[in-house]
């Protein structure tokens, strides 16, 4: 519990040298601009009238960016805004109320812990806690759910379900873009739900650390709560773009997992989470994932003679291992 920087950073007035990254990836003092080009799309727009500009409108920024955001979705904003709530009451608990859910073991289901799970081999820490736990089947993994802040469950079960409605929308749209056919991402593609909070608390120098290194996520697709505190960029033709904090707005993040099904049509782009110095973030990604055994293969409806499959069939567990044990593999 003590590695936790959201306990030991309060009166920090020098990062430790350990949180000091190399100068060619540290986000350095100049100031990234919030970007008003990345997509936002409108899903209340997605009817049977609307829907054929709003599928070519999240291909695009599938294409384009990896990255969009949603508004006017049907997650009501009550609920979004007591989830935040309750994910910032769980970090600003006392040590003694989290003690029991700090875990550097990967096997363990419901985790806290800091900087990443390789925490003791690192050679340079992130800037983050980090909370994270599965949820499907959500009866089952509510059990194993942090008991406070008391509302946790209800209120976080409550969004699981919520959000996870959200990502079926939106790769139901994907399916019917890319000429697949309905419930093409349903089952087994779409099977594992793990949700990821991080917490981010004030750094002394910001230009010299990070709350994410950059990378790809290895899963289907991501759905990112924000907040109101900037932090998330990504990477485009080169150069970092801040991505602007919408009120009730989702991020959806294009994985690895979905660019390989579509033959690299869809881009999963790298992004990275940056600190600041003046107030604590907190983002909530729900991963949604393959099952372990689920073959992993570019679609044949989208590859041909002309256009033969990029990548060769995996098995999600298989590859999955690969990107934890080797980092490089996230940056590819």
């Amino acid at each position: 519990m003590e590695k936790l920087v959201s306990i030991w950073s309060k009166d920090q007035q020098y990062l430790p040298e350990n949180y000091i990254f190399p100068p060619e990836t540290r986000p350095g003092k100049s100031i990234i601009p919030l970007c008003t080009t990345i997509p936002v799309i409108d899903l209340s727009k997605a009817s049977d009238q609307n829907r054929s500009n709003t599928i070519q409108q999240i291909l695009k920024a599938s294409k384009e960016f990896g990255f969009f955001q949603v508004i006017k979705h049907e997650v009501p904003p009550k609920l979004i805004n007591d989830t935040m709530d309750v994910f910032k009451e769980f970090f600003d608990m006392p040590a003694e109320d989290k003690v029991s859910f700090y875990s550097e073991n990967p096997s363990k289901t419901c985790k806290l812990y800091t900087s990443s799970l390789s925490y003791d081999r690192e050679e340079i820490h992130l800037w983050r806690d980090n909370l994270r736990h599965p949820c499907h089947p959500l009866e089952e993994c509510m059990k194993l759910w942090p008991e406070k802040p008391t509302r946790y469950r209800e209120v976080v079960g409550a969004y699981s379900n919520e959000a996870k409605k959200l990502g079926s929308i939106i790769l139901e749209l994907i399916a019917e873009g890319l000429g697949l056919e309905s419930g093409y991402f349903r089952n087994q593609l779409s099977e594992s739900l793990l949700l990821s909070i991080n917490h981010y608390p004030p750094c002394p120098n910001p230009s010299l650390t990070l709350g994410l290194v950059k990378h790809r996520d290895p899963n289907l697709i991501t759905i990112l709560l924000q907040g109101d505190v900037c932090g998330l960029q990504v990477l485009k033709d080169g150069e970092w773009i801040g991505v602007e904090p919408l009120p009730n707005a989702f991020v959806i993040n294009i994985g690895y997992i979905l660019q390989v099904i579509s033959n690299n049509k869809l881009k999963s782009v790298e992004h990275r989470a940056v600190t600041n110095s003046k107030e604590a973030r907190t983002s909530a990604a729900l991963f949604i994932n393959p099952a372990n055994d689920c073959v992993i293969e570019p679609t044949k409806t989208l590859t041909e003679a002309s256009n033969p499959p990029i990548y060769r069939a995996f098995q999600y567990q298989e590859f999955l291992m690969d990107y934890i044990s080797n980092p490089t593999r996230r940056n590819q």
